[in-house]
């Protein structure tokens, strides 16, 4: 066996020690928040943009329903939905990812964890969420909420409540799902249509989450962050 082959071999080798560390870390922080719901979405949405608005307005609210908050700690939607989050007292969390273009973590993240590898962080997404919100995204957007889709779909992980928020960004998808996947193709059945809840409105998007969860007799009541006892639709402190 040449040099170099043995070289690369050790790589490997040291690669798999690499991802078990990132593992346990990420273990270790997640296992110190409450429940949450993740935001997902772009990152290329501005601040003054209607979009960041709105997915601020969706964190608070998702805050005060006794949820904290995950996204993926960058700007955009994200830095939207951790802002939200901490504007309304609740956990901020922060699962960002080392990328080649700098992107920067945002200041508004009460916990923050860099990962090295994507399937890593997306292990992270899926079991600490209680829930899912698919905000307007790209690539990375589409590649999240289909595999979280694929996961409910398959059983491999409990069902969970998904929302997808914008209803003109997400139509011409659902549509091409309905009618091409499903009615033409046959390769999604109907029932994988109700898999997600669609709306334009952060009330109802929180109401949708809520409302699965009382009826979910796993849901009954979560200890949300350090220090603040809460339940589902409602948020009870400790006394001083």
């Amino acid at each position: 066996m040449r040099k170099a082959e043995v070289i690369e071999g050790l790589r490997d080798t040291w690669q798999v020690f690499r991802v078990m560390a990132e593992f346990v870390e990420g273990f270790d922080e997640m296992s110190k928040v409450g429940g949450c719901v993740s935001i997902f979405g772009s990152a290329r949405t501005h601040p003054d943009d209607e979009l960041y608005k709105t997915t601020v307005e969706l964190g608070k609210k998702l805050a005060e329903a006794g949820y904290g908050v995950i996204t993926g700690g960058g700007p955009g939607v994200m830095e939207a939905g951790n802002k939200g989050a901490g504007d309304g007292g609740s956990d901020s969390v922060g699962l960002a990812i080392d990328l080649p273009m700098e992107q920067e973590a945002n200041p508004y993240c009460s916990t923050l964890i860099d990962f090295r590898y994507f399937f890593i962080r997306k292990v992270m997404f899926v079991k600490y969420s209680e829930g899912f919100v698919f905000m307007p995204g790209g690539f990375g957007t589409m590649d999240e909420m289909f595999e979280v889709l694929t996961l409910v779909q398959t059983l491999k992980i409990r069902r969970i409540p998904c929302v997808l928020f914008g209803m003109k960004f997400w139509q011409g998808l659902y549509d091409w799902m309905e009618k091409t996947m499903f009615a033409e193709w046959r390769h999604i059945s109907s029932e994988d249509l109700n898999l997600f809840h669609r709306t334009d409105d952060p009330d109802d998007a929180v109401k949708y989450i809520v409302d699965f969860h009382k009826r979910s007799p796993t849901r009954k009541g979560r200890t949300i962050g350090r220090g603040d006892t809460r339940e589902i639709g409602k948020i009870t402190r400790p006394k001083k």
